[in-house]
Order: structure tokens, then C-alpha cells, then sequence
């Protein structure tokens, strides 16, 4: 494998410009985008408060205001870092704590604004670059691959997006290089350097940055266990000193997340993920796939993103260029590379992929789970095109500049379009808060009924940003109705009674039972608005 090095001043100076746009995509309109359901979890973590507690203080059946809603959305007086950890604990141990205490000594510092706490993220996205950089260096040896990677991720609308968003990902990302890097490190010094302090050392800085990892988002061990899987079939199946070193250091890193795996087991509950055993329709679990790339190169709308003419132009093109990048580094690199890069791609996304097709569900339909096969393309094709445009072929050294320049276009003109935009597909199940919003905000003293249960819980949270102070909820809690005779009586003083994702079993019942009317208002898969007509 030929040392690929920048091929002129003004190429480097174009990637400095994509770099420079990825930071600014990064950080414009931070507060814009609308602060989703797990977004108010995230905050509701860091206050310190549980579930159980926010039912029995606030969801019970009372009418509430937004400052009411608020109090769960920042750090207080009540709560300390312990009462995060224990309500991480408590709630949602599938979530590790790093991220969370991160965020919770960030927004005491400068303040709980959505910006505040969304830039957390965008801080940590930043050191992604430096660290896809050593990562291209100790796999390709090429400073050229890393600026390539460089660019195509400081302008890809999948990882702006996570960048922007007050959860672990961006962090995650950062660990999955950082602890990449350094087993590679570890490897080639075992090899190079006979000196044994050396090697202890630059094992135990692998160890140490997997269980980080690890502590970001459990994914890691499926990671970790994708770097084993490397380091065993390039040592040819035997158990030589590479082999027992990464055991030993894997061992210290599970040591290490040890305290929080033994709470993780002690309290795991499958309410946080269950949606992901859910069986979806083959079709639609094709469709999602195919999102998945798209996604890493340009932006897709609405909640899947599918079923709009860019997304059957662009991805059979994607599709190809990906498989081709794929195949391209198989045949032109060493296996210490390409298996690098396959398994990278490969252990966490069939380890969910698997289970989608053998006993069905949308377990790998989440982009934010597949992380891993996100900068494994990202690395193959970066390989390809630094290749490619330093090909001493005339015509194919062009070819490959319009490819590379084609699809850094397509990146920016795709994060300079959702820099502008109020909503994006990542935000799921709030993708139409701002729509419900605006319909409950123009009535003059407005109450929203709806009750805890499943998406509504966090829902109702993050409802909280975008609703005026003027309007009142009563969230009823779990998924209990909403006392018939409490309908029936609204309270005085309010101009408009709205109803949010409740069950039509109940809506029947006001109909037949009441001389109220139920008139539907807005309606798509996750969001149900109607509003209650007084006689």
C-alpha cells in the first residue's frame, strides 16, 4: 500500500474549508431544532429525579403549568450528582452514566438553556476529527485518508445531526475511534518494540478507553468484541502475546465498568428498549436500510425518509459507490486493514441485524445504534477517493475529484439546508412538536389532557419548550384515562380543552356518554391532537 500524501496547497486548503463549514454547521441554529423526547430525558436524568417521583409529584391527574414541567428539565437544590446516577440506575441503567454526569456539571456551569446543553456535543463531535485522523494514520499510514475522512464526517447530515443533540452519541463516536486507535497502537508497538513497559502501557491505555466507551453506550462491548474477533484471526487463530495482552486488557476494561454492570443487572428493565423487538413489515425494514446510507451522505426528511424521488435517485448511486469502496479496499490493502474495517462495520450491525431477521423487530432500523457501520463506510470510501485523486491516471484522477467533490456538495448543501430547519428525522417521535404547538399556542387559555404512558411521557416534557406559558396540561399517570366526570367538568377559565394520544376507546365514550364532540386537529404515527367541543 503506496504512503498517500496531499496531492497540492490548494487541495489542502479546500479540506481546511469543509472543516471550517463542518464546525459552523455544528454550532448554527444550535437551539433551533426542536428539544425531543429523549432530549427531555436526558435533562430530566441530570436533575436527578426518577419517573416514579415526576408521576407522583406532577403527573397525577393535577392541571399544571409549563414552569411546573420545567422544574424536572435542570439541575436544583433538591437533587445532587448522586441523584442522577441513582435515577440512571433506577430508570434507565441500559444508559451508562459518563455522558450524563458530563452534561450535569456542564449545564450547572453555563446554564440549562437547550444550547447549553445541546453544545456539550457539538464540543465532543469536534474531537472526532483528531481522532478519525490517528485512526487513518495507524491503519493506512496515510495522512491523506485522514483528511479525506476528515472531511466526508464534518459535513455528513448523520453526524452534524447527532452533533446537535443533547445525547451520548457524539461521545460514543469518540470513544469508538479513540479505543480503535489505540488497539492498533498497542499492536503495532507489541510488534515494533521490545520494550515491555511500552506495551504495558499502550495496553492499558486501550483498556482504559473501551470501558470509556463502554461507559458512553454499552454498544461498546459489541465493538470490543469486534477488535477480539480482528486480533484473533490476525494472529491466525493462536494464542500468541497479542492475543493474551488484549484479553488481559479487555478483562480490565469489563473490570472496570464492573460497578456499573453489576446496578445494570440489579435494576435492567426492558421498558427503555422494548419497541426494538417490535415486528415491522420486511418492506419497510428494507426501506430503513436503505436510509442508512443515504443518511451518511445526505439528508433525508420526515420520519423515515423514504418514500421521496431524491432518496430513489441518490440511493442506488450510494449504494453502488459504498459496495465498490467495500470490495476497492478488500483488493488494494493488507488484511490488517480490511478486516479492520469490516469487522469495525460488521460485529455490531449484524449482532442486531440478526435478530431483526431471525425472530423479527426494528432492533438495527435505529441510526444511532450502528454508529460502527457508519465510520466503516466513511473509512472505505475515504481510502477509495485518496486513492482515487492521486491515481496517476489522468482521467481516473479526475473521475474520482468529481466523485469527492460531488459528494462533499451533497453534505453541505444538505447541512446548510437542515441548519434551517425547526425538525429532522432524528427527533422520531417529536418530529411534530412544533405543529402541535402552534395549534394548542393560538387558543387564548388552552388545556392539554393526555396521560404518562409510553412516548407521552417524555413527550409532555419536551412539549414544555415549545408551549407558551399561558397553557395547562393534566397528564394523568401511566395509561390511565382521564376521569370522565373531571371531563365533563373542566375547570373555569379555559377557552379551549385539547386531548393528546388518547386512547379512541375513551373518545367513544365521550361521544356516546356526553354531549361534547371530539373534532380531530392533527394527526400522524406518533402525535393524536383533537380538541374537545363543548355543547
Amino acid at each position: 500500500m503506496r504512503n498517500l500524501s496531499l496531492p497540492n496547497t490548494w487541495f489542502g486548503f479546500f479540506l481546511i474549508v469543509v472543516l471550517v463549514l463542518g464546525v459552523f454547521f455544528r454550532f448554527v441554529n444550535l437551539d433551533k431544532k426542536v428539544y425531543w423526547h429523549d432530549e427531555a430525558y436526558t435533562s430530566l436524568r441530570i436533575s436527578g429525579y426518577t419517573s416514579a417521583e415526576v408521576n407522583q409529584q406532577l403527573f397525577n391527574g393535577q392541571v399544571i403549568g409549563i414552569e411546573d414541567l420545567q422544574k424536572y428539565q435542570r439541575p436544583n437544590s433538591e437533587k445532587g450528582l448522586i441523584d442522577t446516577i441513582k435515577a440512571l440506575a433506577i430508570d434507565d441503567a441500559q444508559h451508562p452514566p459518563l455522558y450524563y454526569i458530563l452534561v450535569r456539571f456542564w449545564v450547572q456551569l453555563f446554564g440549562n438553556s437547550v444550547a447549553v446543553t445541546r453544545s456539550l456535543s457539538v464540543l465532543f463531535s469536534l474531537l472526532v476529527f483528531p481522532c478519525v485522523y490517528w485512526l487513518c494514520l495507524e491503519l493506512f499510514e496515510s495522512p491523506l485518508v485522514g483528511w479525506v475522512a476528515i472531511a466526508l464526517i464534518a459535513v455528513s447530515p448523520f453526524h452534524v445531526l447527532y452533533a446537535q443533540e443533547a445525547r451520548e452519541y457524539s461521545l460514543w463516536t469518540v470513544t469508538i475511534l479513540l479505543s480503535s486507535a489505540t488497539l492498533l497502537r498497542a499492536l503495532r508497538l507489541t510488534t515494533k518494540d521490545g520494550n515491555k513497559t511500552y506495551h504495558i502501557r499502550a495496553w492499558g491505555i486501550y483498556a482504559a478507553t473501551l470501558a470509556l466507551s463502554i461507559y458512553t453506550f454499552p454498544f461498546s462491548v459489541l465493538v470490543g468484541i469486534g477488535h477480539g474477533i480482528y486480533v484473533i484471526v490476525i494472529e491466525g487463530f493462536r494464542f500468541t502475546k497479542k492475543v493474551a495482552a488484549f484479553v488481559l486488557a479487555s478483562l480490565m476494561a469489563v473490570l472496570l465498568f464492573s460497578p456499573w454492570l453489576v446496578i445494570a443487572i440489579a435494576t435492567w428493565s426492558e421498558t427503555g428498549a422494548n419497541w426494538t423487538a417490535v415486528p415491522i413489515p420486511l418492506i419497510a425494514w428494507l426501506k430503513t436500510w436503505g436510509i442508512h446510507i443515504n443518511r451518511a451522505f445526505i439528508l433525508t426528511q420526515g420520519d423515515f425518509g423514504f418514500d421521496t424521488l431524491l432518496t430513489y435517485l441518490t440511493l442506488p448511486i450510494f449504494l453502488i459507490l459504498v459496495s465498490y469502496s467495500i470490495y476497492f479496499i478488500c483488493k488494494n490493502t493488507k488484511k490488517e486493514v480490511w478486516l479492520f474495517v469490516l469487522t469495525l462495520m460488521g460485529t455490531l450491525t449484524l449482532a442486531l441485524v440478526l435478530p431483526d431477521l431471525i425472530l423479527g423487530g426494528q432492533r438495527s432500523t435505529s441510526s444511532r445504534y450502528i454508529v460502527p457501520f457508519y465510520l466503516g463506510i466513511q473509512l472505505s470510501i475515504a481510502y477509495l477517493l485518496a486513492t482515487g485523486i492521486t491515481s496517476a491516471r489522468f482521467l481516473e484522477q479526475k473521475f474520482w475529484q468529481i466523485v469527492m467533490a460531488a459528494l462533499i456538495s451533497a453534505g453541505i448543501v444538505s447541512c446548510a439546508i437542515n441548519s434551517q430547519a425547526e425538525t429532522a428525522w432524528n427527533k422520531v417521535v417529536s418530529y411534530h412538536n412544533y405543529q402541535v404547538s402552534e395549534i394548542v399556542n393560538e387558543a387564548k387559555a388552552p388545556l392539554l389532557i393526555t396521560n404518562s404512558f409510553g412516548i407521552n411521557f417524555g413527550n409532555s416534557l419536551a412539549l414544555s419548550y415549545v408551549f407558551e406559558e399561558k397553557v395547562r396540561l393534566m397528564v394523568v399517570p401511566g395509561n390511565t384515562q382521564p376521569d370522565f366526570m373531571n371531563i365533563l367538568n373542566i375547570p373555569q377559565g379555559f377557552s379551549d380543552v385539547f386531548l393528546l394520544n388518547l386512547s379512541e376507546q375513551f373518545q367513544e365514550k365521550i361521544k356516546k356518554e356526553s354531549n361534547f364532540k371530539i373534532e380531530p386537529l392533527y394527526n400522524d404515527n406518533f402525535l393524536w391532537l383533537s380538541k374537545l367541543v363543548k355543547p
